[in-house]
């Protein structure tokens, strides 16, 4: 198989070639590996090559068999290989076996053949961790692809893989997926078991993908969503799959229009247009747009969640260091992040639960937004794609710059909402720009049906990057 063939369908597509014998598994992995080879030195986004292990492991006969595949090296466990986090610290240390969701990956038959980059311990929208270097953006190499699973998105756009597995604790799904012009949904939580291992950042983390289309986001999902036991929550599989949803153009909804940022004082002129022309757009298919105001305390949220992130970097941390027998010295892992674990050894347990309560009562009060409205559009982030190394360039005004970014994403993966973003909309300058829908808490299914009518409506799979 070529490589413009192989790029010319989604996973969806490439496992329905190689059922019906048209193409094999073996000759899929040639094209992904060739493909990863001639990209991947520019990008830097694959940082474990497991090649040879996917050739000597002839993937199941599972519904998505045979499709190359690649996970995030965080949030998620292969046996025999090192999840490093991005970190120095775990970089050396392989999994014992497969948490829950490697296996359902495997089971579907994906050719599992590399890990992808991440900043330390998923704590940045950008993709530059010490540990292996900036990950760039196929739109433009001097721009980041996103973060956390900055890799995942540029592997994702630059024709390595269809898709790819992703995590979102903050954005860290939609960020990259805007940045490099993929559909990415963080689905409700619970939807995905973390198994064996508890929640991320006291339920704001959530594991999935990002995809060039949406009905691969839906299969995967469907592969993905399977409660294990003893799970803190879960929501069940769907009725209908959500395969089948992303068919089936939703009825007429109430959607409600936010033109701002939440945590920020406003949008990139660009962004906002983008943002205003979906809106159009949706009441172009005979949606009910209306604007909104955003209700609860977002400032709040913003300082409760990094109190819970704080603690949970300094839980994770504490734990790796009795379990080796000495503890965590400064040049193992970057200094941002011994900040943030020094500010977490220091959080009490009441301020902890006095945190999780102000994220509750955050997600109450969005909730009430959704009494009246079936979806929420706004903007993904509050510009296009930063240049690489901006995020750092001032250390004293690290936070305000990083929520300038991101200002949209956040509050959701804190009220436990399903929330995606489109690539609806591209720059002057030719970066993608995404578009953020978000739906209410076990309603991923609705989004999968409004990203379908939208996919059909003003299709971006053809449109690639230029790398």
């Amino acid at each position: 198989m070529k490589f413009e063939d192989y790029r010319s369908r989604d996973a969806v597509g490439l496992a329905a070639l190689v059922a019906k014998g048209e193409v094999s598994a073996g000759e899929l992995l040639d094209v992904a590996v060739a493909r990863m080879a001639e990209v991947n030195p520019k990008i830097n986004a694959v940082v474990q090559d497991l090649t040879g292990r996917a050739r000597s492991e002839p993937p199941a006969k599972g519904p998505l068999h045979g499709v190359p595949f690649l996970l995030k090296d965080l949030g998620i466990a292969l046996a025999g290989t090192p999840t490093s986090r991005g970190s120095r610290v775990y970089a050396s240390t392989p999994a014992a076996a497969d948490s829950a969701l490697g296996r359902l990956y495997r089971e579907a038959g994906l050719a599992i053949f590399g890990k992808t980059n991440t900043p330390e311990f998923g704590l940045w929208p950008v993709t530059e961790s010490e540990l292996y270097g900036p990950c760039r953006n196929p739109w433009d190499l001097r721009r980041t692809s996103g973060g956390s699973s900055g890799g995942a998105a540029a592997a994702v756009a630059a024709g390595i893989v269809p898709a790819a597995h992703a995590s979102d604790g903050g954005g860290s799904i939609r960020i990259p997926a805007s940045c490099c012009g993929l559909f990415g949904l963080k689905p409700s939580r619970g939807r995905v078991s973390f198994a064996p291992v508890g929640e991320g950042w006291g339920g704001a983390s959530i594991n999935h993908a990002v995809t060039r289309s949406v009905r691969d986001s839906a299969a995967l999902l469907d592969v993905a969503c399977r409660p294990q036991p003893g799970d803190p929550y879960f929501l069940p599989p769907p009725e209908v799959a959500f395969a089948e949803q992303a068919r089936r153009a939703p009825q007429r909804l109430r959607i409600g229009f936010f033109p701002g940022a939440m945590q920020a004082p406003a949008l990139d002129p660009e962004c906002a247009a983008a943002m205003k022309d979906a809106a159009a757009l949706c009441e172009s298919l005979g949606h009910s747009v209306e604007e909104v105001t955003m209700p609860g305390d977002v400032e709040a949220m913003r300082l409760a969640a990094g109190l819970v992130i704080a603690a949970s970097v300094a839980a994770d941390l504490d734990a790796e260091a009795e379990r080796r027998g000495r503890a965590i010295g400064e040049g193992e892992i970057e200094a941002l992040t011994m900040a943030n674990y020094r500010r977490g050894q220091k959080v009490a347990a009441p301020a902890y639960v006095r945190a999780i309560a102000t994220i509750h009562a955050y997600g109450r009060a969005v909730a009430q937004l959704f009494e009246t409205y079936d979806v929420v559009v706004m903007s993904t982030l509050g510009r296009p794609a930063i240049p690489i190394g901006w995020l750092f360039e001032d250390r004293e005004q690290i936070a305000e710059r990083v929520f300038s970014y991101m200002p949209n994403t956040q509050p959701f993966n804190n009220t436990g909402q399903p929330a995606m973003t489109v690539p609806l909309a591209w720059s002057k300058g030719g970066l993608p720009i995404g578009v953020q829908f978000v739906g209410r808490t076990g309603e991923d299914g609705l989004l999968l049906s409004l990203a379908g009518q939208l996919e059909q409506a003003r299709p971006w799979f053809d449109r690639t990057a230029p790398l």
